[in-house]
């Protein structure tokens, strides 16, 4: 396994919530801000801020329980998740292990599906 896959699982299997994101993407900001507003807690790795290794908080959105990650590996880490699902695009959700999609399937769940989701994967 590559060190960029084997990263994101390990992410993925350490995490309820882990989001595999971009800071300028605008599908990706909704998505973190959904999960904000649901009171969720959960991990956003930032693929596009290299150079940046540490942990920081830079939701644009005041009050989350989300920890931003920054890597130095983003391009590969998102190959990774495109062989591991299929999807290339981000946001890249993973609930509980399981593999959500994008923004647009988070947003068309229903609000008690999140919630019994967010809950299962004790993030709530």
């Amino acid at each position: 396994m590559s060190s960029a896959k084997a990263k994101a699982q390990n992410i993925i299997d350490q995490n309820g919530v882990a989001v595999f994101s971009k800071s300028y993407c605008p599908y990706c900001k909704a998505t973190k801000e959904l999960l904000s507003k649901s009171g969720a807690k959960f991990y956003a790795l930032e693929l596009d801020q290299i150079g940046k290794n540490s942990r920081r908080a830079v939701l644009s959105h005041r009050n989350s329980t989300a920890n931003n990650f920054f890597v130095d590996d983003g391009a590969d880490i998102q190959n990774a998740l495109a062989e591991m699902t299929s999807q290339r695009s981000v946001p890249n959700i993973f609930i509980n292990k399981e593999h959500i999609g994008g923004n647009s399937d988070i947003q068309a769940l229903k609000k008690d599906d999140l919630k019994s989701k967010l809950t299962a994967a004790s993030a709530l």
